[in-house]
């Protein structure tokens, strides 16, 4: 009955666009994070020991409501620590560690395209490398209108210049290649555990090597004022609330079904941002109406029933 319900088309969208919203909202959060902790810009081993902080909280959060949820002590097996330790390094070292460098040296709307891609080769990945699934034309088609959604909403009053730095574009793409690794082993490793234990374990693990990491490269957090410590455990519940999800819908979905969701992210941090900010007239324009047609017809297309294989 769980897996039925969970594989329903407006079950989906809900939870995966529920995601979205939460993962949209975190981005001015950690702005504010990082002005009341006092972390400057251009202090990535900071950000990266903020962002493991944040995870490890993560991992805390979903491990305690699956104890409570089982009403018992739900200690990490062999078996979980064997697929957690992969998945964290791709999920939370691997994507936010490039993803913090990456974004230190790109501009903000370069870094917004770049991290659509994500979804894209999490697909590609699905489809031609893990071979869980088959590409067919319509989940192309449907990657690039999303992907096209993406850049438009990015573009509207922006110029974009053609530049590419390994530092930079090229940090953003390894974070992107990473992410579409474990979307694809949040997938495969579900069918073997549950994917809330998975997910709360691999938050921790992740988050632990993320903080160490940032205090190897010198980072530290100059002042943690109360308002300060409210934000982190925001983000922690972002994300404990929302790659929890997330990865339900992977353990009962194929990929591609899911991440076709994932452009609809950009969308939602642009108009979130926009909205607290109180620039609505830069979000709500004929450009995001476009974009927001883009990637609804994407979603659209990659869900209808279509096994012709692209040749």
């Amino acid at each position: 009955m769980k897996q039925t319900f969970l594989t329903k088309n407006w079950v989906v969208a809900g939870l995966a666009v529920i995601c979205c919203v939460l993962w949209g909202s975190a981005i001015t959060t950690i702005k504010t994070g990082y002005s009341l902790m006092a972390i400057s810009t251009d202090d990535t081993a900071a950000q990266i020991v903020f962002a493991g902080i944040r995870f490890t909280l993560a991992g805390i959060l979903v491990v305690l409501f699956a104890c409570v949820r089982e009403r018992r002590l739900l200690l990490p097996s062999k078996t979980i620590i064997k697929l957690a330790f992969p998945l964290c390094l791709a999920q939370t070292v691997g994507q936010y560690f490039f993803f913090y460098v990456g974004v230190a040296h790109t501009s903000g709307v370069k870094s917004s395209i770049l991290t659509g891609l994500g979804n894209f080769i999490a697909i590609l990945l699905s489809c031609l490398i893990f071979r869980q699934e088959k590409m067919t034309r319509n989940k192309m088609i449907g990657c690039i209108l999303g992907f096209a959604g993406v850049v438009v909403i990015n573009l509207m009053g922006n110029q974009l210049d053609m530049g590419f730095g390994l530092a930079g574009e090229g940090a953003l793409l390894i974070s992107q290649v990473a992410y579409a690794l474990s979307t694809v082993l949040i997938n495969l490793f579900s069918k073997q555990e549950s994917p809330v234990i998975l997910s709360g374990y691999q938050f921790f693990i992740g988050g632990l090597i993320l903080t160490a990491i940032g205090i190897v490269m010198g980072g530290k957090l100059q002042q943690i004022p109360l308002s300060g410590a409210l934000v982190l455990l925001y983000l922690a519940f972002v994300s404990a609330v929302a790659y929890t999800l997330w990865s339900i819908l992977l353990a009962y979905n194929p990929v591609s079904k899911v991440a076709i969701y994932g452009f609809v992210n950009p969308l939602c941090s642009v108009l979130l941002s926009a909205m607290i900010l109180g620039e609505t007239k830069q979000a709500f324009h004929a450009g995001s109406l476009i974009a927001l047609m883009l990637v609804c017809g994407g979603i659209y297309i990659v869900n209808k029933n279509h096994t012709k294989k692209i040749k």
